[in-house]
């Protein structure tokens, strides 16, 4: 074993796929928590339509393997799409960015409506007793004390999204396991190879552990107040 030798052979060629795992994560994740806030106000609703439109949507998403997803987004969808629009296709990066972001849009519904029933009640009746709206309760007291609350599980749901893009390695989307894959079918390298993408991983997760570990330690400080 020569870890060195594929270490400067590989990591050119590891850290511009990095570059890509990152962008897409965080494109990913500013979408999905987008996703996320309009599917719990849905799923929140008291009119039955937008409801069950949420509970279905987060059922789908929840309840099939993300790789299924990522191949129905990139072959399946435009395969549809197609009839119309013959030349109509997914390139591997916006296929990837729309399965993940609807991936993430699930869970992070979920994450904002445990954040929202975390707020206490009378935090809204007292916004509505001063003779604010019900939408501006939600949107100036309710939102911005429930964001605080779920900090922490927004932080794990990123770190789940950037393990997830590896996934996306089936649709060709060049990203860092992707690029040990053309690596190793060169040289045949398996153990090393794949062992300094798990340290990267395990570099870059460990950092926002920590970060969400700080977080959560500085809310429950400021509870305490």
């Amino acid at each position: 074993m020569d870890f060195s030798r594929v270490f400067n052979e590989a990591m050119p060629l590891l850290l511009d796929g990095l570059k890509l795992t990152a962008l897409v994560s965080l494109a990913s994740i500013a979408i999905g928590m987008i996703i996320g806030l309009f599917i719990c106000l849905m799923k929140m609703s008291k009119n039955v339509v937008p409801r069950a439109i949420a509970g279905v949507y987060i059922w789908i998403i929840r309840g099939t393997p993300m790789l299924v997803q990522a191949l129905i987004i990139f072959l399946g969808v435009p395969q549809l799409i197609q009839v119309v629009i013959p030349s109509f296709r997914f390139d591997a990066v916006t296929a990837g960015i729309i399965t993940l972001s609807l991936n993430a849009g699930a869970y992070l519904a979920e994450i904002y409506r445990g954040g929202i029933m975390a707020v206490p009640k009378g935090q809204s009746e007292a916004a509505r007793s001063l003779g604010l709206s019900k939408s501006k309760t939600m949107r100036k007291v309710i939102l911005p004390q429930a964001f605080k609350f779920s900090v922490p599980s927004l932080v794990n749901q990123f770190i789940i999204t950037i393990k997830d893009t590896s996934i996306l390695t089936v649709i060709g989307m060049a990203e860092v396991v992707n690029k040990a894959q053309q690596y190793v079918g060169s040289t045949f390298v398996y153990f090393e190879t794949y062992s300094i993408v798990a340290l990267m991983y395990l570099a870059i997760i460990s950092l926002l552990m920590l970060l969400s570990n700080h977080i959560e330690k500085k809310l429950k400080y400021e509870g305490k107040k």
